[in-house]
């Protein structure tokens, strides 16, 4: 599929003036409207908005490249504008965009048009290419210089290909992987921009493209072995094992599109320390902290955990909600056969998050053998098994436990690599499969097994000090929880708050939850009212942004404040805690109950005390709001 298939004559504007990213985004939806490639203008809209929630697609040079993967997509599309002026798109180098392409890709059908798009965001490295779209003076010349350079360049490609092995014999000198998130745009842009540099400098180099359709352009073994350094230009987890021994420079993929000069001098100069894998399947450098390097690992298996534990915990918050109490109070939950079957399912799948929280933060730290060992850890933790006991249910390991199988797992599987490390080559093939998964099991059976009791003591030791307070003490656990909320939105300290409330779930304190959710759910609700009732202290487009925050508070996404934490953080942080910390105490001072770990308002008729929790939220909001209203000033005055 070619560019100008995708690019229609409807969707393409030229000499546009719009007085900022918020209006520039609105024309570039309304075009692709006009294309006839959307189901759901608001729809696509909004998937919009929450791709540039996460970062500016802004990619600097004066381009910029919105996109969204959404249902509201009919079939996949581009529109265009050219603004001569510029518009500030928050690019990270400060430029004004002249030239903004929108990308719309339908939701769950084949990547078809992924192959166009890549070669749209390389054909924009060209700096001659680029002037000549902006100074274009029709829609007709617009889309013939698109085709004309499509053409160019990909002819160019294949005769490179069929020059390709004659190359080869040589081997590059540096080879690249570049990789983002999304995969779409990022990802090819740097990997253009690395080759070109590397032809700049007369230093032959190979890039690899870890884009949204899957590996592109892979190296080989013997071109790793042959080159002289590595450029990992990445913003997610690579195969990082296959570099091992070698030079390896690490970079983010926006420096891989604007430093690519330096990045290709740094991989020929002889400095750059030598990786040396070591069973983590993470990017990261070697100088990474022992702390930072335990958060990942532990962050790596709570994100894998969460689904489990969401999914699991709203079925069983509806099997209560559908059940009727007065049939047998001590069977509640599972009275009528909906709500059993609710029950059961929810429970299942609620079940496995320790074993799945264990095994992914051992495969972190260990690679794929470790997944296997630290499921098995997690899941003798969950049985709760002790020496004297093998088949549990006598101490209650529980969510630390979990945590502390997988940690040893992956550590287990580390020495059994060093110790098998000098086995013959012939006896290569039978560690994966028989020597790790054996040994590993055993040892981390053998040591979950051991710590039980000690973490169910602590366990039973917490459970026991929440269930005993009372009064005071526990509106000020659940001000505490619903404050860390705000901390840093989505960050270490949330992620913290946020996973005692979902462990202590499994163990029935579910009052713990709901000041957790009311304190994550305040942080967006407050900027959203500051930005509706004080809206002199507001730009306009941060007014435009603050309606979406409703949204998202009431869903219980806490990060769509951080634009606003990001922008003026000595007022907003701090505002956002106060009435995080006033609305989770609140929701503990009115016994409010949630057996569900995720969905806001829309899990509501699940909720202990549902007019008071409203009542928490309502009032810690409109407190955050007043608290950032009087610390920030009008911006005449400012």
């Amino acid at each position: 599929m070619r560019i100008t298939e995708l690019l229609k004559k409807e969707s393409i504007e030229l000499g546009v003036k719009v007085s900022g990213k918020d209006e520039a985004i609105d024309r570039l939806v309304g075009l692709m409207e006009a294309g006839g490639r959307l189901k759901d203008k608001a729809g696509y809209k909004e998937g919009i908005l929450a791709r540039e929630a996460l970062g500016s697609t802004a990619v600097g040079d004066g381009i910029a490249i919105p996109h969204a993967k959404v249902g509201a997509v009919k079939e996949p599309g581009l529109s265009a504008v050219v603004v001569p002026e510029g518009v500030d798109y928050e690019a990270f180098d400060g430029s004004l965009a002249h030239l903004i392409f929108m990308i719309a890709a339908p939701e769950g059908e084949a990547d078809v048009h992924l192959e166009a798009l890549s070669r749209l965001s390389t054909l924009l490295m060209d700096p001659d290419f680029k002037n000549d779209l902006i100074n274009t003076k029709s829609k007709e010349e617009f889309l013939r210089l698109i085709d004309d350079k499509e053409s160019e360049r990909y002819q160019e490609k294949k005769e490179e290909k069929a020059k390709g092995a004659a190359k080869a014999q040589n081997g590059y000198r540096v080879l690249a992987v570049t990789a983002c998130p999304t995969g779409i745009a990022h990802t090819f842009m740097a990997a253009e921009n690395l080759e070109q540099q590397g032809k700049k400098l007369g230093i032959p180099l190979k890039a690899e493209t870890n884009g949204a359709e899957g590996v592109g352009n892979a190296l080989t073994r013997e071109e790793i072995a042959a080159a002289d350094g590595i450029i990992i230009a990445a913003d997610k987890k690579v195969d990082m094992a296959r570099f091992d021994g070698k030079r390896v420079v690490m970079a983010t993929v926006t420096e891989g599109i604007q430093k690519g000069e330096d990045l290709v001098k740094r991989a020929v100069s002889g400095e750059t320390p030598v990786y040396h894998h070591s069973g983590s399947s993470s990017e990261g450098s070697d100088q990474e902290s022992a702390g930072r390097s335990i958060y990942k690992h532990l962050m790596n298996g709570v994100s894998h955990m969460l689904p489990f534990v969401i999914g699991g915990g709203i079925l069983i918050a509806l099997a209560f909600l559908f059940d009727d109490f007065s049939i047998d109070p001590s069977n509640f939950g599972k009275n009528t056969p909906l709500a059993a079957y609710l029950k059961t399912i929810g429970e299942q799948a609620f079940g496995m998050m320790l074993p799945v929280l264990a095994g992914y933060i051992a495969m972190s730290i260990a690679d794929r053998p470790g997944l296997a060992v630290g499921f098995v850890g997690g899941l003798i933790a969950k049985m709760g098994a002790t020496f004297a006991n093998p088949a549990g249910g006598s101490v209650n390991s529980g969510f630390l436990g979990a945590l502390l199988a997988g940690f040893i797992g992956g550590y287990i599987v580390i020495m059994l690599k060093k110790a098998f490390s000098k086995l013959p080559k012939s006896l290569e093939g039978i560690k994966p499969v028989l020597l790790y998964p054996l040994i590993g099991i055993f040892l981390v059976a053998v040591a979950t097994t051991f710590i039980n009791p000690f973490v169910g003591a602590i366990n039973d030791g917490i459970t026991g000090l929440l269930n005993g307070m009372g009064g005071t003490s526990k509106i000020i656990l659940g001000a505490v929880v619903g404050g860390m909320m705000s901390v840093d939105m989505g960050g270490p300290v949330n992620k913290a708050a946020y996973v005692f409330g979902t462990a202590q779930l499994a163990e029935g304190n579910f009052d713990i939850m709901a000041a957790v959710m009311a304190g994550g759910m305040v942080p967006p609700i407050a900027v959203a009212l500051c930005t509706t009732f004080f809206k002199k202290k507001f730009t306009e487009k941060e007014r435009q942004s603050g309606l979406v925050n409703y949204i998202m508070g009431l869903s219980f996404i806490s990060e769509g404040a951080i634009p606003f934490a990001a922008a003026d953080p000595i007022r907003v942080i701090p505002s956002c805690i106060i009435g995080s910390a006033v609305a989770g105490g609140l929701s503990m001072a009115l016994g409010c109950t949630l057996r569900a770990p995720h969905g806001g308002i829309f899990v509501l008729p699940t909720i202990g005390n549902p007019f008071g929790y409203l009542l928490a939220v309502i009032i810690g909001s409109a407190v955050g709001c007043l608290v950032l209203a009087a610390l920030k000033k009008n911006l005449e005055t400012e």
